[in-house]
């Protein structure tokens, strides 16, 4: 039921996300909508810090002087979706691109080597390879977030935004799970949820 629940709250943020972008007048409505998950992230992580004594302080600072600013932030609520949107593309963008350079284990490295460790030479290789692919994707969509909010409808960038990026996420997953299996007939076979856990273990 929890996995439920999470879709069931995903697609419902997606659903008045898009609304308030495209047929609400109320930038209040807007406004939270945008600000919720920022701070509710916020809230886990200063809930989450070794410095929580002073972070949730910090954060409740924060929450004051977003009140005060309400009015100007709420005439700009677009705006700071499409920020959110980019923060998530490019936060991944770096996480991946940062791990290619010299010295640095490839993020997907790391990520194979929790479910198939040891590592063969081949598969090292193609853990790489697809860490520079995840790293192009993640960029690629980023630059396309930002085409569309400044040359398309808001409309159109809020059905990419809300709508189409997490499918495309899925989509570039299961495609990269079948060209492993294709191209690394030989290694062990892991199931995608075993896959996922590895990935929240690593990235831990």
């Amino acid at each position: 039921m929890r996995p439920a629940g999470i879709a069931i709250a995903i697609a419902g943020y997606a659903l008045l996300a898009h609304y308030t972008n495209t047929m609400s007048k109320d930038g209040n409505l807007g406004t939270l909508a945008a600000l919720a998950p920022l701070a509710f992230f916020a809230f886990l992580m200063a809930w989450n810090s070794s410095m929580r004594f002073l972070m949730l302080p910090a954060l409740a600072i924060s929450c004051l002087i977003a009140y005060s600013q309400w009015h100007a932030i709420a005439s700009h609520f677009g705006l700071i979706n499409w920020l959110q949107d980019m923060g998530m593309q490019l936060a991944l963008f770096f996480a991946f691109g940062r791990t290619l350079a010299g010295g640095q284990k490839p993020l997907c490295v790391r990520f194979a080597e929790a479910t198939h460790a040891p590592l063969t030479r081949q598969h090292e290789t193609y853990a790489r390879n697809a860490t520079i692919a995840w790293t192009a994707f993640f960029g690629f969509m980023a630059m396309v977030s930002a085409l569309l909010y400044f040359l398309a409808p808001l409309s159109v960038w809020s059905v990419f935004a809300n709508f189409l990026t997490l499918p495309l996420i899925a989509l570039m997953f299961l495609v990269e799970h079948r060209v492993r299996k294709s191209m690394l007939p030989d290694a062990q076979d892991a199931r995608i949820l075993d896959e996922l856990r590895a990935f929240r273990k690593a990235r831990s």
